[in-house]
């Protein structure tokens, strides 16, 4: 039943339809046999009513099923093809799957209970042979019992009863144990027979169940027959195309044959005439070099003149520069003895020395300013007079071209002559003459009205290059400014602002000018029409804009009168057109209307008139068009704050007005405008300590402004950034004086007056106690107003001056000057010390200082001194309040006590990092608007004492053994602390010094704490650490005293004293010690124990054995070895000094035959000599440092090395070391599964070893350069070549020694040569050894050279071996992956010659080797083989069309040196587009082993972008396609519109009644980037999710030089037949440098076969 049932499965599971629906009655059945098992419970019993009342039912996950029966009637699997035979129905196939399934886990059931009884049963078995074995075991005990009874051995009866009480509970339990294994025998064997009870009554469904299976085989076979023959069909057709295929391919073969020939010879018949042309080109190419050369060359020679010359031209200007500088500075220190001189003079008169000659220094400014300025005014005139004489000129010239406009009444024409003569005049009377100029800047103040008139002159002269003509201009269609009469201002005392400039051009029109006429015998005076508007005014107008208005003309004569028009001016004819219809005779009072309409196309100002005629005579109505301007203005030019206290901030606020129509954008600031180049002034005052070197700038700079005409601008701008580079700095530096003076009481007491600090050069003042609001600039529009805030904030006494500029951006706009002016008043109330200093301070400490304020004034003062909120815990001030009388001092006193709570507390005025505290406090002064500051400075430190950690733990410690371990003790504090350990337990000791100390600021000490157990227990306590203030530290200790399991027979180990290069050995025993200490907590080990002893690294101690196994009772003998011997770091320190001493050698040698040569050329005179060792000191003075070269750059087994070893071993004396050296011990072996596995080290166990080491200084030593480190290496040697060495031995003692070796092995490679000796003190002996190998293999001997006092032991080693070459390609494919079409990339391979030998080589490519397979036979069988196996690639692929290998090698062949790598480098160069080229390269030695084969691999594109993946649609050989099918580089080779075909399979598997998505990969790749991108894009993805395909990313961007992946997936949609193929087609568009679109064809398929 078993058997026919598992038959059943397996036949079913081989049906691709029956096992999805049994995957689905499986479920199904999940829900049958939960409910079947409640039945079962209940009324223990299978009905086959269940399975009919099932049958009825509608299970919704069948519902595919369903759809399958109903759209497949013909071709359904499940049905029979016989007549006879009803179709099942859906219902009867999910009843027999169920029926299946539960008749399968009703056989499991019961063999699961079968398994069960089965270990039942044996287990009982087992217990019944156990107890029979107790029974004996007892009964044995019994007669052993009575026989020693018998014998009264009361000790031996009472040891046996026990173990029978035992034995009999043992047995009580083994049938306890059987009578409940018997009893669950009995219940396993009742559940089993009521499961074969239940099998039996399901028999006939087993077999309908078998019938059914019988039927589905048949059915399987009878399908498997038609595919057999289906297949065989298919099989046959493609033997037919195969063979067809053939055909073609070999006469496509034989055209392609010829075709190769063909093209052969062209290109060798192209190769002949293209290298005669290329010699040709080469040798011009050559000669073009050459000359190219030859001008380098020479260009070459003239630079480096040039700068040669440069830099002869740049030392005479600097020997120049710095002769001007030691006069300047004569001059100066001449001017300053001079003042010295007169000062005492006139202190020696009784006159104010001070006074006077700073009078006398004011006296000569203002002279020298005064000169200056009547230079400046007179050049000026004149270049204004010549500049408008030449505007004059030009104008005469182009009149004499083109006529000007008729003049109009009231404009005249000035002449030149006459036009100069007002100039003159006016700038007479602008500038005043040189007396009252005189009396003027006496008169004026310090407040710098230097600049104001100097910044006249600028607008002065500006405004007169405005009313000039300018060179570059045409003559206008109509007249200017410079046809009106200038009048020159009546008030001299009136500033020319921007505005007045302005207004003087405003001209008023006369609004009707007319004729008088007699009319009617009448004479009419005045005009006979009047206008309403009188003047037609276009204001404001815009470029493009058109604009209308009415005129009405009204008859005002008293007679009937007539209008008629003339016409426009013409320069107004091409912007206005006039609408005017004449009204006829108009009487007195009436009126004509006229219509203007204005059109500008130029954005200037226009003027003209409309000309009318009446009887009265001509009149005229002005018209006058006007741009829009910025008019801009200030309410206040000059600023007076006034005096005001240190500390006060008083505003002011100017208002900026435009009252023109345009807008433009300013800027308030300090600079001054910067005037023209010819208009250069320097500063009109300089500081006392800089006013002689002044004058001579001064005078430079004068008669540079003089020649200004005849030298470059460059020239000038450069002097004059200098000079104000120069000012700049002495300005500076009269400001740090300013600032010392005011800093004193003296300074803040006296106010001081502007007379007496010097003035600021203007241009370079920027005074930090005025400053400008917040509106800086901005906009200002049309009609609008800005409010400009000036701030004064007054930081020292003194008055303070400041000239600010408004500056538009409109370059019509001049900029307007505002003078702002303050004095500053000093405090009358300050603190002697501003700046309180508490030192460094510890925390919970109280400190106290002293706060003094002193007084300047006549009256007393109230004091109320604040202390900040968050500052209240940690400081006080007494007294709170207090009064200052009156020229006097006032103390209070502060006290600091931080609290730890500072940092919190402080805020912003403690820096935690660094602990320093500042806290700005203020005095609040009666009547004083500033309060008086000073700062309290202290650095808060803890009083912390640290411990590196919180718990020292010294594990586990031998009774016999003291433990030592450290601890760092850290001062936390900024000030030095005293320590001490106090109250320690007996058994601790604390070192250096007994625990005490004193630790200075953030220092860290090592404490040793000294641990010695006298008890085998655990052990807790705690060190207590105080500090010098008595506070107490605690440190918690804790340890386990242990006695070890091992001992050893000596715990101490004296060698004996030991020559360096010798070793001295000691025996010791470790013994098993089974016995332990009653008080211990140990457990005592029974079993083997593990031992390792753990020397220190680079210790001259060696153990032997180091570990091993112990077991109990037993000992084991330890070997302890000491071999003294030099370290690396004292060699190398003691090489660095022998190299110092030499060179200091070299040095003093030479030193010394330069003074003989000095005193053989010298005569032997005293003076003479004296000179002679003065110049030899001198040079030693000055003679070159020894080198010294660091300890690193020594090698260890060099030259200096072993010279330096040498060295020390001479000079060595005694020295004494101890070591002590642990032992761990194991709780045990590994256990046996895992023999391998690290054994757990006990620390209970752990013994120690300490060793005294006294080390002295060796008789023999080596001498020879041949050793290295004690060691004599022959190097490699090939194999059977025999190599000879020496080394030398020398006595060093004062002894003679006699020489004696040890034995070599007489098989092995090495050989003493010659015999030994005895050397005396001092003497040598020479050693021959030779090496000859017979393997490939290292060799390594030890020769032992003994003498009475110690053995000299020398290592012996060697090499033999074989020319050996590696790659650093391990072989294999080699990939170059996508590259563009005519483009190549290269991959180096390195070989590197790891031998001792030069190796030669040679790399092959298989395409150019003649042994490759001829013909089409590779091609034809790749064919044949696999036509879609893309896994298949034949070895040699695609080639380049121009005949030359796509893939190449340099160099082909060579030799790599010993030791020595050579670069291969390997180059891909397509010429078309292909995937499919490939190749095979092979490096080859010379002994023809093949080094490495590499398999290269390569794909070309002809666009940037490209598509790989999918199933492959050619064979990799071009020449081998049918015409049928089209090759992958024919479709990379089409244009743009053609599609690139690529096919995708996706085949989702089916297993065990579930679909797995199929899912596949293309890659989309970028080969390098482009100004457009590079991205992708899928289309029609809607259609695509219909058919359950999906494409992630559907769009995206490709970085140059990487692959982006899309993963595609398919999900068979519910309905999906299991035979049915999905096929869809999307375009795939990549955009890079070009635009490619791929066609992707998706075929879509459920197959059952798992990949």
């Amino acid at each position: 039943m078993d058997k026919s049932s598992e038959g059943i499965v397996e036949e079913t599971d081989n049906g691709c339809e029956w096992d999805m629906a049994s995957d689905t009655c499986e479920l199904t059945g999940n829900q049958l046999s939960s409910d079947e098992d409640t039945d079962s419970n209940e009324e223990n019993d299978f009905k086959m009513d269940d399975f009919k009342d099932e049958e009825a039912d509608e299970f919704p996950d069948l519902e595919w099923l369903k759809e399958l029966y109903e759209e497949n009637d013909s071709d359904d699997d499940l049905a029979s093809e016989q007549g006879d035979v009803k179709q099942r129905t859906f219902s009867e196939t999910a009843r027999m799957f169920k029926l299946r399934r539960n008749l399968h886990q009703l056989d499991n059931f019961q063999r699961q209970k079968e398994c069960a009884l089965l270990k039942a049963r044996e287990d009982l078995s087992l217990l019944r042979q156990s107890i029979e074995s107790l029974l004996e075991q007892r009964d044995v005990l019994e007669r052993e019992i009575e026989h020693q009874e018998a014998a009264k051995n009361s000790v031996a009866v009472i040891r046996l009863r026990a173990q029978h009480k035992t034995l009999c509970y043992k047995l009580q339990r083994e049938e306890e144990i059987e009578a409940q294994t018997n009893n669950e025998l009995r219940q396993q064997e009742l559940e089993l027979s009521e499961i074969e009870l239940e099998v039996g009554k399901f028999s006939v469904l087993r077999k309908e169940v078998q019938e059914e299976g019988r039927v589905i085989e048949v059915h399987k076979a009878q399908n498997a027959v038609k595919r057999l023959q289906q297949e065989m069909n298919n099989s046959h057709t493609l033997q037919l195309k195969i063979q067809h295929l053939k055909k073609k391919n070999a006469d496509i073969m034989g055209k392609t044959v010829t075709l190769r020939q063909k093209e052969n010879e062209d290109v060798q018949a192209n190769r002949t005439v293209g290298a005669k042309y290329l010699r040709k080109t080469v040798l011009r190419l050559q000669q073009q070099e050459a000359e190219r050369e030859q001008k380098k060359r020479e260009s070459m020679q003239k630079r480096i003149q040039a700068v040669k010359l440069l830099k002869s031209n740049i030392e005479a200007t600097q020997e120049n520069l710095r002769v001007r500088q030691s006069r300047a500075k004569a001059n100066t220190l001449k001017k300053e003895r001079q003042e010295k001189r007169l000062k005492e003079t006139l202190q020696a008169e009784g006159i104010n020395s001070t006074r006077h000659i700073n009078q006398q220094k004011r006296d000569e400014e203002m002279k020298r300013k005064q000169e200056e300025f009547k230079e400046r005014q007179t050049t000026r005139k004149v270049e204004i007079v010549d500049k408008l004489l030449e505007e004059q000129l030009v104008k005469s010239r182009k009149a004499q071209k083109a006529p000007l406009p008729k003049t109009k009444t009231g404009h005249k024409i000035l002449s030149p002559g006459k036009i100069r003569e007002k100039l003159l005049r006016y700038l007479d009377s602008v500038h005043p003459s040189g007396t009252e100029r005189e009396t003027k800047l006496r008169n004026l103040s310090a407040s710098g009205s230097s600049s104001d008139s100097d910044y006249q002159e600028d607008i002065i002269q500006k405004e007169m290059q405005h009313l000039s003509l300018p060179d570059s201009l045409e003559e206008p269609e109509f007249c200017g400014l410079w046809d009106q009469n200038f009048k020159p201002p009546l008030n001299e005392k009136a500033r020319l602002t921007p505005t007045d400039v302005k207004q003087e051009h405003a001209v008023i029109c006369p609004k009707v000018t007319t004729t008088p006429k007699k009319v009617g015998g009448k004479q009419i005076k005045g005009p006979s029409f009047t206008s309403k508007p009188e003047v037609i005014l276009f204001k404001d107008f815009e470029v493009g804009e058109t604009y209308k208005k009415k005129v009405v003309l009204t008859n005002i004569s008293y007679i009937t009168n007539h209008c008629k028009f003339l016409g426009i001016s013409a320069q107004l004819q091409d912007f206005i057109m006039i609408n005017f219809q004449p009204p006829g005779p108009l009487s007195t009072g009436m009126s004509c209307e006229m219509h203007i309409t204005f059109h500008p196309s130029i954005n200037e100002d226009l003027e003209g008139e409309v000309d009318f005629t009446s009887a009265a005579g001509r009149f005229s109505v002005p018209v006058r068009c006007t741009i829009k301007r910025c008019d801009l203005e200030v309410d206040n030019q000059f600023i007076d704050f006034g005096s005001h206290v240190v500390g006060q901030i008083i505003s002011r606020t100017i208002t900026l007005t435009n009252k023109g129509a345009l807008a433009t954008r300013f800027s308030l600031d300090t600079t001054k405008p910067v005037p023209e180049i010819h208009q250069v002034q320097m500063p009109s005052h300089r500081s006392a300590d800089t006013q002689q070197a002044g004058q001579t700038d001064t005078s430079t700079v004068s008669t540079t402004c003089a020649d200004l005409t005849q030298t470059s601008a460059s020239m000038i701008t450069r002097e004059v950034h200098s000079l104000e580079h120069d000012l700049t700095r002495s300005t500076v530096t009269q400001q740090s004086q300013r600032e010392s003076q005011v800093s004193s009481p003296a300074a803040r007491a006296t106010p001081v007056s502007s007379s007496m600090l010097p003035q600021i050069p203007e241009g370079l003042s920027d005074a930090s106690d005025i400053r400008i609001g917040n509106v800086r600039e901005g906009d200002i529009g049309p009609f609008e107003s800005v409010k400009l805030e000036i701030i004064f904030s007054p930081t020292v006494p003194g008055e303070v001056k400041l000239d600010l500029y408004i500056k538009f951006s409109d370059p019509t706009s001049f900029p307007i000057a505002i003078l702002v002016k303050g004095e500053g008043a000093g405090l009358p109330v300050w603190v002697v010390e501003p700046n309180i200093d508490m030192k460094i301070c510890m925390f919970d400490h109280l400190y106290q200082e002293v706060v003094t304020l002193q007084s300047s004034t006549s009256t007393a003062l109230k004091l109320t001194f604040d202390l900040w909120p968050e500052m209240r815990k940690h400081m006080e001030i007494i007294p709170r309040t207090g009064f200052l009388q009156a020229q006097s001092s006032f103390t209070a006193h502060l006290k600091f006590v931080p609290r730890n709570t500072l940092p919190q507390d402080a805020g912003k005025y403690f820096d935690s990092a660094t602990g320093v505290l500042e806290v700005p406090m203020t005095v609040q002064v009666a009547g004083q608007v500033q309060p008086v500051i000073y700062t309290v400075q202290a650095i808060v430190t803890s009083s912390d004492l640290k411990f590196g950690q919180s718990e020292m733990d010294f594990g586990y410690c031998s009774i016999y053994q003291s433990f030592k371990s450290s601890v760092r003790l850290t001062n936390m504090s900024l000030l030095p602390q005293e320590f001490g350990f106090v109250g320690l337990p007996e058994f601790v000791d604390v070192q250096p010094n007994d625990g005490f100390g004193t630790l200075l600021p953030q220092e860290t000490l090592e404490i040793d704490i000294i641990f010695s157990a006298s008890k085998a227990k655990e052990y807790r306590f705690h060190l207590s650490c105080k500090s010098g203030i008595n506070r107490v530290f605690p440190l918690a200790c804790r340890a386990m005293g242990v006695c070890p399991t091992l001992a050893l027979s000596h715990s101490l180990v004296q060698f004996g004293p030991t020559a360096v290069g010798d070793q001295s050995t000691a025996l010791l025993y470790l013994t098993y010690n089974q016995t332990v200490p009653k008080q211990s907590k140990q457990r005592p080990s029974t079993g083997a124990l593990l031992f390792s002893f753990t020397p220190p690294q680079d210790s001259s101690i060696s153990i032997t054995p180091a570990a091993g196994r112990l077991l109990p009772g037993k000992r084991c003998l330890v070997l302890v070895t000491f071999n003294p011997k030099l370290e690396d770091r004292n060699i190398k320190e003691e090489a660095l000094r022998l190299l110092r001493a030499k060179q200091t050698n070299e040095a003093d040698i030479k030193k010394l035959l330069d003074e003989e040569a000095k005193r053989e050329v010298e005569p032997s005179k005293g003076n003479k000599l004296s000179k002679s060792s003065k110049l030899s000191k001198v040079s030693a003075k000055t003679a070159s440092p020894i080198y010294t070269s660091p300890t690193d750059s020594i090698d260890a087994g060099g030259q200096r090395f072993e010279e330096a070893r040498a060295s020390l071993l001479h000079s060595f004396t005694s020295r004494y070391n101890e070591y002590t050296i642990p032992c761990f011990v194991s709780d045990g072996d590994p256990p046996e599964e895992d023999r391998q596995a690290q054994p757990t080290w006990s620390p209970l166990n752990t013994v120690y070893l300490k060793l005294q080491c006294p080390a002295v200084q060796p008789p023999l030593v080596v001498v020879s350069s041949n050793i290295r480190n004690y060691a004599l290496d022959f190097q490699q040697v090939a194999v059977g070549e025999r190599v000879t060495k020496r080394f030398s031995v020398k006595n060093i003692s004062a002894e003679s020694l006699e020489l004696r070796s040890s034995l070599l092995d007489i098989y092995g490679p090495f050989l003493l040569l010659n015999a030994l000796r005895g050397i005396g003190p001092g003497e040598q002996h020479t050693l021959v050894l030779a090496f000859c190998p017979t393997l490939e293999k290292k060799y390594c001997e030890t020769l032992e050279v003994r003498c009475q006092k110690m053995t000299l032991a020398v290592t012996l080693r060697g090499e033999g071996m074989v020319p050996a070459i590696t790659s650093s390609h391990p072989g294999r494919l080699l990939d170059f992956d996508y590259v563009l079409e005519k483009e190549s990339t290269s991959h180096v391979l390195k070989l590197q010659n790891s031998s001792a030998v030069a190796v030669g080589f040679k790399a092959m490519l298989y395409s150019l080797s003649p042994s490759k397979t001829q013909g089409a036979d590779e091609g034809v069988a790749l064919l044949l083989g696999g036509y879609t196996d893309s896994k298949i690639q034949p070895v040699v692929g695609t080639q380049n069309h121009n005949g030359l290998s796509v893939f190449s090698v340099l160099p082909v062949e060579g030799s790599i040196a010993a030791r020595q790598s050579q670069d291969v480098v390997v180059t891909f160069h397509p010429d078309h587009p292909s995937v499919n080229y490939s190749d095979q390269l092979t490096i080859e030695l010379v002994n023809k082993r093949k080094l490495c084969v590499l398999d290269l691999k390569g794909a070309a594109s002809s666009h940037n972008m490209y598509l790989c993946g999918g199933d492959p649609l050619t064979v990799p050989i071009e020449s081998l396609l049918p015409p049928l099918i089209t090759s992958e580089t024919q479709l990379e080779g089409q244009s743009e519109d053609m599609e690139i075909p690529v096919l995708v399979t996706l085949r989702a598997s089916y297993s065990m009644g579930t679909i797995r998505p199929a899912v596949r990969e293309l890659e989309v790749g970028c080969i390098r980037a482009t100004k457009k991108g590079s991205e992708f894009n899928w289309d029609n993805m809607a259609s695509l999710q219909q058919k359950g395909f999906d494409v992630d990313p559907s769009k995206g961007n490709v970085e140059a030089g990487t692959r982006r992946t899309i993963k595609l997936t398919w999900t068979p949609q519910s309905g999906h037949k299991p035979n049915e193929v999905v096929k869809m087609c999307v375009p795939l568009t990549l955009k890079g440098d070009e635009t490619s679109v791929y066609s992707v064809t998706l075929l879509a398929l459920v197959s059952t076969h798992v990949e």
